[in-house]
């Protein structure tokens, strides 16, 4: 899914998208819906636009909604606390993962030179040579991520976590809360339209309160 940020762009590389199916393939769908909640939001105003390269939002998903869940213990759902955490120790890999979009856009600039001589060649099964191994690089260097990531931060979250007092529990489930708070301050301030942010704000706390019933009971 992540490939999607470069090569079909339907959208579906979003946190969104890619922290519920997470979060269902590994069998916490509220999980994964929150997590991918409080991060869409948070970075729905970067956009890939242009030149500009944003934060690696895919992979920072995919790795927050993993360590969520198996780091709090997979037959249980994940906490707002574990939530928190995750989000927390994710966030800062996804900007560091875009210095690897950034190498691997000026790679792909090299390819698409030598490509364009390909055409002028007439040499078509050359540009499909150069097109498959753009994308194969990318998803071994994703998957590559993700796998130190998770090797690394999930038993050390996993052993660690459980020796937290619980004054830092409860500091990371108000931080729960204030990420979803932040997050929609954010995506407020990308709403232009007049009489939008009120709608905006109910359809927010309706939905939210409706999430909350769903997973109490």
């Amino acid at each position: 899914m992540c490939l999607d940020r470069i090569f079909i762009q339907a959208m579906i590389s979003r946190p969104i998208v890619i922290a519920p199916v997470a979060g269902i393939i590994l069998g916490q769908p509220y999980t994964g819906l929150m997590t991918g909640a409080i991060l869409e939001l948070f970075w729905m105003d970067r956009a890939p636009i242009g030149i500009y390269i944003p934060p690696n939002d895919s992979v920072t998903a995919a790795f927050a909604v993993s360590l969520a869940v198996l780091a709090g213990g997979p037959h249980g759902a994940a906490g707002h606390a574990m939530i928190a955490l995750a989000v927390l120790i994710a966030i800062p890999f996804g900007i560091a993962v875009k210095q690897i979009d950034v190498k691997i856009m000026r790679a792909n600039d090299r390819l698409s030179d030598q490509a364009i001589e390909d055409a002028k060649a007439l040499n078509v099964r050359a540009i499909e040579r150069k097109i498959r191994f753009s994308l194969v690089r990318v998803w071994l260097l994703y998957l590559a991520v993700l796998f130190v990531l998770q090797i690394i931060f999930i038993p050390a979250v996993s052993l660690l976590y459980p020796m937290l007092p619980g004054a830092v529990h409860n500091a990371l489930s108000m931080t729960f809360y204030f990420l979803l708070l932040l997050g929609v301050a954010v995506a407020l301030s990308t709403v232009k339209l007049r009489g939008s942010v009120p709608v905006f704000c109910a359809l927010f706390l309706i939905i939210a309160v409706v999430v909350e019933l769903l997973n109490a009971s």
